[in-house]
């Protein structure tokens, strides 16, 4: 039978939620009707003792016939309007909830405000909450993780309010907190609170933080946006404040856990800050500019944090897809650093370190000096590395063979000045 309707389904186009259990309704009544013509009479005359009872059943079967199609049409009907009622129940949900937190929506949180907004209310105290780094923490270690940090505050902020506060998610990364009869004092102990919640929480290695800002209002003469906007305000201000910091600590945990996934990595992002840093001095660069080349290549390779670690650790032949991974390394390692006031410069030359002096390279394709110069000695200095070290799948070259193949290369892959400079004043071999 279910069979049977799921054939007739399959070429119903279905154009309202519940289409398919209307037929399957209509059907179902159908077939009973068209069964109980066939065969009710049948049934009467096995039934029927002699002819009296015979016509006796014939003329209350029709009221049978309602009775058990009643019976079986309010169940089947029971069902679907369970159904609908659960769909309402998800819908008002979803209109009124986080899915994510399950904390109040912004739409909720604007229908408690216009409630809540009363004299008997006052003070009222509202507290803005923002999550530092989340963007970081997403480009560096997945949106999985994210979710995960926002869940995590979502707890932390419900758990340090009263009953009949409202805790609810204003947007991506915000949160906010309406304290009704709560003055400007009060507010700030439970700010204080939530501090030190996040004071003592982490999550894979990265610590909880939070900017919080918190205003009152104390008369009804004052607008509740502007109440909204003096703890927006607030807010930013500690953003501003710890941020810089933060970030700085979150850049070094990424590192961390980078090495911790491959711990090859380590020691090649040394050589290459090493190597990077000669080069510099071979052509030029002051001090500060040679510090900064080595800083870089430590940092170079920072966004294959977010490549699998079962593809930076293969022994064997990268797969296409798996090379087209690897390849996303200097877009993530750009979208972390380029998250900080403090490194603007350092993100694009980690954005272009896998570019090629001939255009050819990734992931913009810039050519020449196109390419920041300092990009180009990292290139170098990498490709040297990756040379002149043992690899799972191969022995490290032999000198004879780096050099061919850095001179090979000069004006394809590698700056030819920059590898000239390198052959002739840092490896001190001769460039003819």
């Amino acid at each position: 039978m279910l069979q049977f309707l799921k054939k007739i389904f399959a070429f119903i186009p279905f154009r309202y939620k519940y289409q398919q259990e209307c037929i399957s309704i209509t059907l179902i009544y159908t077939l009973i009707g068209i069964l109980w013509i066939f065969f009710s009479d049948r049934l009467a005359y096995l039934l029927s003792p002699d002819d009296t009872f015979f016509f006796m059943i014939n003329t209350y079967k029709g009221i049978v016939y309602v009775l058990v199609t009643s019976i079986i049409l309010y169940v089947i009907l029971g069902r679907l309007l369970k159904k609908v009622e659960q769909s309402e129940k998800y819908n008002l949900y979803l209109s009124y909830y986080d899915l994510l937190t399950g904390l109040c929506n912004r739409r909720y949180y604007e229908m408690e405000v216009e409630r809540l907004d009363a004299e008997k209310n006052l003070p009222i105290s509202v507290i803005m909450a923002d999550v530092n780094g989340l963007k970081m923490i997403n480009d560096a270690f997945g949106h999985h993780l994210g979710d995960q940090l926002l869940q995590k505050v979502a707890e932390m902020i419900r758990a340090r309010c009263r009953k009949g506060d409202v805790v609810a998610r204003w947007g991506g990364d915000e949160f906010v907190v309406l304290l009704p009869n709560t003055a400007y004092g009060e507010a700030e102990k439970v700010v204080d609170r939530i501090k030190e919640d996040c004071g003592r929480e982490s999550l894979d290695m990265i610590h909880v933080s939070m900017s919080l800002g918190w205003a009152t209002k104390s008369s009804m003469d004052v607008s509740f946006a502007e109440i909204l906007k003096n703890a927006e305000n607030a807010m930013y201000k500690h953003k501003i404040i710890q941020n810089e910091g933060l970030r700085g600590n979150l850049i070094s945990t990424i590192i961390k856990t980078l090495y911790e996934k491959n711990p090859r990595e380590e020691k090649h992002s040394e050589r290459v800050g090493e190597v990077a840093q000669k080069i510099g001095a071979a052509i030029g660069f002051s001090e500060t500019e040679t510090s900064k080349l080595k800083l870089l290549g430590h940092l170079h390779d920072i966004g294959k944090i977010a490549i699998d670690e079962s593809i930076l650790n293969k022994e064997g032949k990268l797969t296409e897809r798996e090379q087209e991974e690897i390849k996303r390394h200097p877009d993530v390692g750009f979208r972390i650093l380029s998250a900080t006031n403090e490194m603007p410069d350092f993100a694009d030359c980690v954005l272009s370190h896998h570019e090629r002096w001939d255009g050819k390279g990734y992931p913009r394709g810039l050519a020449g000096c196109e390419i920041p110069i300092e990009a180009r000695i990292i290139a170098l200095a990498d490709s040297y590395d990756a040379m002149t070290s043992e690899r799972p799948y191969r022995k490290a070259l032999d000198d004879a063979v780096v050099l061919y193949e850095i001179k090979k290369n000069a004006g394809y892959q590698f700056d030819p000045d920059i590898a000239k400079a390198f052959v002739v004043h840092v490896l001190g071999k001769p460039w003819d």
